[in-house]
């Protein structure tokens, strides 16, 4: 799978952008904040619904414009397909597949697969489980769009939940009075539920990405590992994974729900679920953060992604591979690794400020950004 045109429309720094992009390698260069890295977002948000380097979608809003719009042309074996996200900050976002615009934006998810590469992803070692948890996530939809739909449930249920347990948590701060709490017997059910189902997905994919991660752990660092990636569940009494799977799920995080009540009315909010788990990363005894150096940090991240793109790459079609300036991060030993492993790659989009940062197997059709101008220089 390959995108083979990209157009922007008040997306970050541009205006207008058209670009035609051709298979295997493409490399942007220029000084930073020039517009390299809002390019390979804007592909990598066909992907996710979401961006690497920002929370929400105000931000890829041109200052002045009232929205956005990506778009691409996308080729999958002999399939081509357009497909078009309008951003509205604040409003609903629009879709168009094709040319249809009867379609949600979770729609379109599928269409463009990408692994995205990017200084961004030490947070992944070093940062907090929420890092992890979009992580999972992500690749979780990525192997199975519909998924989106389940993770939207689940926040909207969790959002109400945890409205009325905060209105509790008042009630009893202010006066002592008790609120009637019946309703969250039903908002408990609907959470294990969607909350069951992609837990299990994650469980799932962990299990997978556990002896992947390990082999490319070794191809980045030879000899630094192993890795042991461990799901670590909020509502397990001793904080590892559950202790069933599957059907089951439902039951027990139930149950859990059920047990926490008197604290989660105390507290106001909702304590365990998906949304407070955990991807625990070892490397041999040790966690990984805390102890893991900068170095290891980091080949850590890059065997996570390299995971992800084998798990991709085994079940579908092969995702464009997205390096937003990350050989600037990296000594030249792990430069020479990781572009050795993706070279390979249907679709390579590579961003550095420097061009000798690039790895000269890396060194494919060539752009020149500045000011918000794409000129093709070379390839």
């Amino acid at each position: 799978m390959r995108v083979t045109h990209l157009s922007l429309a008040d997306f970050r720094s541009y205006v207008r952008a058209e670009l035609a992009l051709d298979p295997g390698v493409s490399v942007f260069v220029g000084p930073n904040g020039q517009g390299k890295t809002n390019l390979v977002e804007a592909v990598g948000y066909l992907a996710t619904l979401g961006s690497h380097r920002a929370a929400s979608d105000a931000p890829l809003v041109r200052a002045g414009a009232e929205r956005a719009v990506i778009r691409a042309a996308v080729v999958e074996g002999e399939r081509q397909q357009t497909v078009e996200l309008e951003l509205n900050p604040g409003r609903a976002n629009r879709a168009r597949i094709n040319r249809s615009d009867r379609v949600r934006p979770r729609d379109a998810l599928g269409i463009v697969r990408t692994v995205l590469f990017a200084p961004e992803d030490l947070a992944l070692v070093k940062g907090d489980p929420g890092e992890r948890r979009r992580f999972l996530d992500e690749l979780v939809t990525a192997r199975a769009p519909r998924l989106a739909g389940v993770r939207a449930d689940y926040e909207r249920v969790l959002r109400q939940r945890n409205t009325l347990l905060k209105s509790a948590a008042m009630a009893r701060r202010h006066g002592g009075r008790r609120m009637d709490l019946s309703t969250l017997d039903v908002w408990d059910g609907h959470l294990a539920r969607v909350g069951a189902e992609l837990m299990d997905r994650r469980l799932a994919l962990v299990e997978l990405l556990g002896p992947v991660a390990d082999k490319a752990y070794e191809q980045v660092a030879p000899g630094g590992g192993p890795v042991f990636p461990e799901y670590r569940c909020s509502a397990s009494p001793e904080g590892g994974p559950p202790p069933v799977t599957g059907p089951e799920l439902v039951g027990w995080l139930a149950e859990a729900l059920a047990e926490a009540r008197p604290r989660e009315v105390e507290r106001g909010m909702t304590l365990v679920g998906p949304h407070r788990d955990d991807l625990a990363l070892r490397l041999g005894a040790l966690p990984a953060r805390g102890y893991a150096s900068h170095g290891e940090s980091w080949s850590l991240a890059l065997a996570l992604r390299l995971a992800s793109y084998g798990v991709l790459r085994e079940e579908g079609p092969e995702p464009v591979l997205v390096l937003d300036d990350v050989f600037a991060e990296l000594d030249a030993r792990r430069r020479e690794r990781l572009a050795e492993l993706v070279a390979p790659g249907e679709q390579v989009l590579v961003t550095a400020a420097v061009a000798e940062d690039v790895p000269a197997v890396l060194r494919g059709t060539r752009y020149a950004v500045s000011g918000g101008n794409v000129e093709r220089v070379g390839g």
